[in-house]
């Protein structure tokens, strides 16, 4: 399953290299978010994929008793996902105001108007 997803990962960041390159500002943000999500998926697949018990130990023990998931990625990954909606959120109203203002979403076009 590691290679699957290690190929999936390089496939995400090849994908929004190739968007953040485009001229487009809408496109650069769809690149934003396949970046994420590539290194939301590069942090969950490194940390390795073991198919366990909630990590909750029981009354009384001081080990869990089996295999269990490490919770540490996953709290990562939670809190990229909040940290990157809130990019996206503030990326697409500026983008908007962008566009109302200069009715356009090319880039070149965007650099032409600061003079």
């Amino acid at each position: 399953m590691e290679p699957l997803l290690a190929i999936a990962v390089g496939l995400l960041y090849a994908a929004a290299i190739y968007m953040m390159l485009r001229r487009s500002i809408v496109k650069l943000v769809i690149g934003l978010m396949l970046l994420s999500n590539a290194a939301n998926l590069l942090i969950f697949t490194s940390a390795g994929l073991t198919p366990g018990a909630p990590p909750l130990i029981a009354e009384g023990a001081l080990m869990p008793d089996g295999p269990i998931a490490d919770p540490l990625p996953q709290a990562l990954i939670l809190t990229a996902i909040v940290i990157a909606f809130g990019v996206l959120a503030f990326a697409v109203v500026l983008i908007h105001r962008a566009y109302n203002i200069l009715h356009t979403d090319n880039l070149d076009q965007m650099k032409d108007t600061d003079t």
